[in-house]
């Protein structure tokens, strides 16, 4: 079990006329398949996998595993899952264990805020009940309950809980968690805008929904990075630091749907209830930005 490393896509789920769209998937997968990015996480909260039924997101795995297949390059396949009621997850890993998938990302029971001891208590069943490696979704502001870093340590002696998206918003947290990890277990940041601060305070790399725009710019950041060059790093990340900014001006992932249609990767930028399509104006704010870096400088 590889710890997960570098830059990795939460890939968005496509539809069309509010069902599942298999040929802008396949589009997706190829595209992303010639792209620098070390992994995808399907059904995620980008992948708007609280909206997917079972036989839609069996289908989301089979169709990407089958056109990667076509690519003939390796990427791993990790599946978001969540849920309040620790039996239900459970089942849910058995109901997968036959997916073409690598393993799992695993967000903290949502809404019912339970303790420290639940915590471990809940992601150590969940590790019990499957053999795939697991990533720990920690994002307090959306779930309500932060997994601090003295239960995630004490989570990371299982052996295939390998690492945490981190969107915890303590930056004293995040530093702290970077400082007493064990080496076999992986820091990547969920928060887009903070990838390059993340990097330098020795973040393993992140799972950004952003990557889906400028994939090349994102990996280059960490890879001039990781060649010890970080005024280079860091001035080209004050060239792409507006673009998550940008994506993120309204709720995810309508604005990054919204660009991948314009692109020509997608069909339809359609999102589904509750989420809501781009406003007017965030729409010509992301014409004008494509528009802007289409024009050489």
């Amino acid at each position: 079990m590889r710890p997960p490393s570098g830059l990795w896509l939460p890939l968005v789920t496509p539809f069309r006329d509010d069902a599942f769209d298999e040929a802008s998937l396949r589009r997706l997968i190829r595209h992303y398949a010639a792209e620098p990015v070390d992994g995808l996480i399907l059904g995620a909260t980008t992948g708007e996998g609280l909206t997917l039924d079972d036989d839609e997101t069996e289908r989301l795995v089979m169709v990407s595993a089958a056109e990667l297949e076509t690519t003939r390059r390796r990427i791993p396949v990790y599946l978001g899952l969540s849920g309040s009621h620790t039996r239900k997850v459970e089942k849910a890993l058995d109901r997968t264990a036959s997916w073409a998938i690598d393993g799992y990302l695993i967000a903290c029971p949502y809404y019912t805020r339970p303790s420290q001891q639940g915590l471990f208590r809940h992601f150590s069943a969940l590790a019990d009940a499957t053999s795939r490696p697991i990533l720990i979704y920690n994002i307090p502001y959306r779930t309500g309950v932060n997994l601090g870093n003295e239960t995630m340590l004490r989570l990371a002696e299982r052996s295939n809980i390998v690492g945490v998206k981190d969107c915890c918003a303590d930056a004293a947290q995040s530093f702290d968690l970077l400082r007493d990890r064990p080496a076999d277990f992986t820091v990547l940041t969920g928060e887009d805008a903070l990838f390059y601060t993340a990097l330098t305070q020795g973040a393993d790399g992140g799972i950004l929904a952003a990557a889906h725009v400028e994939t090349h710019a994102f990996a280059g950041v960490r890879d001039t990075l990781r060649r010890g060059d970080q005024p280079s790093a860091l001035a080209a990340w004050r060239g792409l630091v507006d673009v998550p900014r940008l994506l993120f001006a309204e709720p995810s992932p309508a604005p990054i749907k919204y660009w991948l249609w314009r692109a020509g990767l997608i069909d339809s930028p359609e999102v589904r209830l509750p989420m809501t399509p781009v406003t007017g104006p965030l729409a010509a704010r992301i014409d004008r930005e494509i528009e802007r870096r289409k024009t050489p400088s």
